[in-house]
């Protein structure tokens, strides 16, 4: 499999005091730290600061003991104690945006208080990266998969999520409807010899 890997970071949060409120995002989404930054930290700081809710005070990314990431979070300092649901409806409307999936919670520190939230449905299709036949690791292209299945999918996006392991590599894509997703892209991994004996599992 010929993807670079990345550095999987963890950004570090700022110490919460005792005198002020702090939302924790939880995203499902398979996300690098610095893709993360880029999808949702900063036009979500950016619309934080303009509706003059809070700030942007961190993020990191959870990660299996194989190293896949499992979510990704932010966390946001508050102006005030008493948040109200419309604030976090906007809040929410500015993830959903930005594409957050479905199994995304909004979770209030102080009272515990979760709002799940998302709208986008994720599929992930692992390659075996070890059972196939020499030929077809030589000749194939595990990036030929990516630009393929996004083209079938109708993603013009350039980002590419993905995890490489040492057994098979993951890779990951969200839309409206996983099953819409599944039966566009079924006939050609059923052809293609890269993606022989691939598993594929709704994350979203």
């Amino acid at each position: 499999m010929n993807f670079l890997k990345k550095l999987l970071g963890m950004a570090k949060t700022k110490k919460s005091p005792s005198d002020e409120s702090y939302i924790v995002v939880t995203l499902n989404d398979k996300l690098m730290p610095i893709d993360r930054g880029e999808i949702y930290g900063d036009p979500l700081e950016e619309f934080l600061q303009a509706e003059g809710i809070g700030e942007l005070t961190g993020g990191g990314t959870m990660q299996h003991a194989s190293g896949e990431i499992e979510y990704c979070d932010l966390e946001i300092c508050i102006n005030t104690d008493s948040l109200n649901d419309r604030q976090i409806k906007m809040i929410i409307d500015k993830l959903e945006s930005n594409g957050a999936p479905k199994g995304s919670v909004l979770t209030i520190e102080k009272t515990g208080e979760k709002w799940p939230f998302g709208q986008k449905e994720g599929l992930a299709l692992y390659l075996d990266g070890e059972n196939l036949e020499d030929d077809v690791y030589k000749n194939c292209d595990s990036n030929f998969v990516v630009e393929e299945i996004k083209r079938l999918i109708s993603d013009k996006s350039d980002l590419v999520r993905y995890w490489q392991g040492e057994k098979e590599t993951g890779l990951y894509f969200y839309g409206d409807s996983f099953d819409v997703m599944y039966k566009s892209i079924a006939p050609f991994i059923n052809e293609y010899p890269l993606c022989k004996g691939e598993k594929k599992k709704k994350i979203a």
